[in-house]
């Protein structure tokens, strides 16, 4: 046995259902099936089982596994899609290049699991792997409702329909995250104090001309801008407005956004 498989063991389970086992120094151990993101065991350095698992659970596709940690995702409960969503009844694949973890360990038993996109998903649940942060909690303007002022309640911003915002008095730098290629876009701008929010989604871009069916999938505009407060100069006078952006890998999570540090990288 390697130095590693001690710790991470990638074997077959009920069914012939790939799973990994991990394996702490102490004896704790946890098992994860690749079907459904699913932990089904975690045991103390006892040996005992501190999960759940229904002795009658069906280990095998569509169904899903009945007990232990369940990754109920998009939506939980009822609603359009299945219930609890369809993560759970998805088949998980290994992420070999995961975003660097963000507390210092010397653990060795992990392993960073990811759910890929398929065309039957994009289909039931057309969906942005981009998200906005630095516009939390600040009014706009929303351009879909006659420029009705309203103030952002997500704690960044994610795409799911048409958007149309003008974030008023926003701060000087904004980080665009683009999951699916682990990297961000940091803007950077002076003299120019809110921020456009758009994209137009399925419905408007098959009704635009010049816009393809499916580009809103493939593109997001945020634009800085002086729009709530017009700027006039009087004979003589100067204005400068400046935006700059640049590129990072995707290093840090939401809720701890610091574009210096970003640019540091």
């Amino acid at each position: 046995m390697s130095e590693d498989s001690k710790y991470v063991e990638h074997c077959k389970g009920i069914n012939g259902l790939d799973k990994v086992i991990l394996r702490e120094v102490r004896g704790c151990s946890a098992e994860i099936y690749l079907y459904g993101g699913q932990v089904t065991s975690w045991k103390n350095e006892h040996r005992e089982e501190l999960l759940f698992v229904s002795s009658k659970a069906i280990f095998k596709p569509p169904k899903a596994i009945r007990g232990g940690i369940t990754i109920c995702f998009p939506q939980f409960g009822s609603g359009a899609l299945d219930r609890h969503g369809f993560a759970r009844n998805r088949f998980w694949s290994i992420d070999n290049d995961p975003p660097p973890f963000p507390t210092n360990t010397t653990n060795k038993a992990f392993i960073d699991l990811i759910l890929k996109q398929s065309e039957e998903d994009a289909k039931i649940w057309p969906h942005s792997e981009v998200r906005v942060e630095g516009l939390e909690t600040l009014d706009y303007l929303d351009n879909l409702k006659d420029r009705e002022r309203f103030t952002e309640q997500g704690d960044a911003i994610t795409f799911e329909s048409e958007v149309d915002k003008i974030y008023l008095s926003t701060p000087t730098k904004i980080a665009i995250l683009d999951h699916e290629r682990k990297r961000t876009f940091v803007l950077r701008k002076d003299g120019l104090p809110d921020a456009v929010v758009w994209n137009p989604w399925d419905k408007k871009a098959k009704a635009m001309p010049d816009f393809g069916d499916d580009d809103y999938m493939h593109m997001l505009c945020v634009e800085a801008a002086c729009v709530e407060k017009p700027i006039t100069l009087k004979p003589g006078e100067e204005w400068k407005g400046r935006q700059e952006l640049s590129v990072v890998p995707s290093s840090y999570c939401s809720g701890q956004l610091d574009p210096r540090r970003a640019l540091s990288v």
